[in-house]
């Protein structure tokens, strides 16, 4: 015990001399190389600003907030790039606004569309870190532009654009 306080003394002498850039655990150059490393990361495009749900929304028209104008442009056909896979889809968060589809299909945010059948809508692919074959969760405006009950769990094949 008489040897433990001078030990703790001594370590704490030689730790107040160090910099911070010569500790593994402190501010240092390796950690500034790293931040600037990622300030020099293309970052995906944000999500144009949608309406918020109002606090009290209690209908499905109260939380679907899109506009005609983003229902057209979900709606509007375009040249899809490659077919990623089937999911069986559930209704996901109906107080996020927006046409999106959050699917363990993709490992980062990418432009795609989702097809049922006739119907297809151009949603944001969002990543759900969730396992492969786990499913996914598609927004309550892409739920009512394929005209899928809310309740449903329908099986959607995604494409990216």
């Amino acid at each position: 015990m008489r040897f433990l306080a001078p030990l703790v003394v001594v370590a704490a002498l030689v730790l107040t001399g160090c910099s911070s850039d010569s500790l593994p655990f402190g501010r240092g150059s390796a950690t500034a190389t790293a931040t600037e490393a990622l300030a020099d990361t293309p970052r995906p495009e944000p999500r144009p600003a949608a309406l918020r749900p109002p606090a009290g929304a209690r209908t499905v028209d109260q939380f679907d907030t899109t506009t005609a104008e983003q229902r057209a442009a979900a709606a509007a056909p375009v040249a899809t790039s490659r077919e990623l896979g089937t999911t069986i889809a559930s209704l996901g968060n109906p107080a996020e606004p927006g046409f999106w589809l959050k699917t363990p299909l993709v490992t980062s945010e990418a432009p795609g569309r989702v097809v049922l059948g006739d119907a297809s809508a151009n949603v944001d692919l969002i990543p759900s870190g969730t396992a492969t074959g786990s499913g996914s969760q598609l927004s309550l405006a892409a739920f009512r532009l394929l005209e899928v009950p809310l309740t449903s769990l329908p099986e959607i094949t995604v494409f990216t654009r």
